[in-house]
């Protein structure tokens, strides 16, 4: 073989080389993941990727009226990373064309799950058997049943053919939007938010609900429930209130400049204040945020002076403040948060650190103070979107609690 014939050999070789080594660029279109829960269970959940030139890859996922929008990726030959928009959750692993296998993380909570998506369309749960039953309506339902944590929770579903979207109210809050179908006598419901990983199986009549709720690789509860359409759960204004032998509410933490804040600082002085305890990882918290964000907006008129009361579970103060400075600047937050806790969000720690209350039962908790520095108000937990009907009673309840301490010289609220 002649120099000319050992030249071109070689550079055959390298493109074939090149074309077979060549970085797989992910197919836009419809996606459908699974995330691994305890018992081996796998959530499902619908996503679809997009790219552009500017701004590269899109993920928006979907749980029933709810869309996720993430953006940020990373790349590194075929592995990938991609970051939830507010959380510290990330989706680490590789990838092909069609398909991501990895593993969902969040390092300050240690987890770690198994995680797979492929591409093309498919249903987010296999759909064998027409609907035996139509579970639409409202449910007086109870998970840890028959244990000493069990927990009253109040069911509200619509349902379209085999088609199921609703949610699950607590005394502190609710399992998101809820996703899923009835196939024969099963009910399954799903939902992935960017933290938490919800996945609900049970066996369904016209008036029962019988079933196992998994959240992320450990928790698993027994769950039932039973059609009630009177069914209400205890006001959420009077689970949480000041001990006695306290009679003003107070704390000092530092902003992300490092500054101590309390009550005492100028910013409140003479205003209405609304203390929202919560915390960066919980999506209860990122909901209520983004409400308080957009009241703001919308009411510029008004003197009211909100700041939250962050309680991280990131391991040091400085990814603590990471975190806070995140979902400022993702959320456009007007209002200072100060980091209460890192470490940890157990909330009989939280306690030692606002002992004025009688418990801190759930993130988030907002006490609404008035001009005289005098609690007039706490409110447990945070009925969001999801919840529909609650969320808009919620609203207009919180209005009419803003205009009355604002427009109230003494504070006192009205009737």
């Amino acid at each position: 073989m002649n120099r000319i014939a050992l030249v071109m050999a070689g550079l055959f070789l390298l493109l074939a080389s090149c074309k077979n080594n060549k970085t797989p660029e992910l197919k836009e279109g419809q996606w459908l993941a699974e995330i691994e829960v305890s018992n081996g269970q796998r959530l499902p959940f619908e996503f679809t990727l997009s790219k552009s030139m500017d701004s590269g890859y899109v993920m928006k996922v979907f749980n029933a009226e709810e869309v996720i929008t993430i953006d940020e990726f990373e790349f590194n030959g075929d592995s990938i990373d991609i970051r939830m928009p507010i959380f510290e959750g990330h989706i680490s692993g590789t990838f092909t064309d069609e398909q991501i296998t990895g593993q969902f993380l969040e390092e300050s909570k240690g987890r770690s799950v198994p995680f797979k998506a492929t591409y093309g369309f498919s249903e987010r749960f296999k759909t064998a058997k027409d609907a035996q039953v139509n579970i639409s309506g409202i449910w007086e339902t109870y998970f840890n049943v028959n244990t000493e944590g069990e927990y009253p929770a109040k069911g509200i579903f619509m349902q379209n053919g085999n088609k199921v979207k609703g949610t699950f109210r607590t005394n502190t809050g609710d399992y998101r939007y809820l996703d899923g179908v009835v196939t024969g006598d099963s009910l399954k419901l799903s939902a992935f938010d960017g933290s938490h990983v919800f996945l609900f199986l049970a066996q369904v009549t016209d008036s029962t609900l019988n079933g196992t709720f998994y959240s992320g690789e450990h928790t698993v509860q027994e769950f039932m429930g039973a059609r009630n359409e009177a069914f209400e759960l205890p006001d959420s204004n009077s689970l949480t209130y000041l001990r006695e032998g306290y009679d003003r509410f107070n704390f000092s933490f530092p902003n992300i400049e490092g500054v101590e804040v309390s009550l005492d600082d100028p910013m409140f002085k003479n205003k209405t204040v609304l203390v929202q305890i919560m915390g960066t990882w919980c999506p209860n918290c990122l909901d209520e945020t983004r409400f308080y964000v957009d009241y703001i907006k919308n009411n510029p008129e008004l003197d009211v002076q909100f700041v939250g009361l962050a309680f991280e579970y990131a391991k040091t103060e400085e990814k603590a403040f990471e975190g806070i400075q995140r979902l400022k600047e993702r959320e456009e937050v007007p209002y200072p948060i100060l980091l209460a806790q890192y470490g940890t969000s157990n909330k009989q720690k939280a306690n030692e650190k606002l002992p004025m209350l009688n418990h801190i039962l759930s993130y988030p908790t907002t006490i609404y103070i008035d001009k005289n520095g005098d609690v007039r108000k706490i409110h447990t937990g945070f009925n969001g979107p999801a919840t529909g009907d609650k969320f808009v009673e919620f609203k207009k309840e919180f209005n009419k609690t803003i205009q009355e301490l604002v427009n109230t010289e003494d504070g006192n609220l009205g009737n």
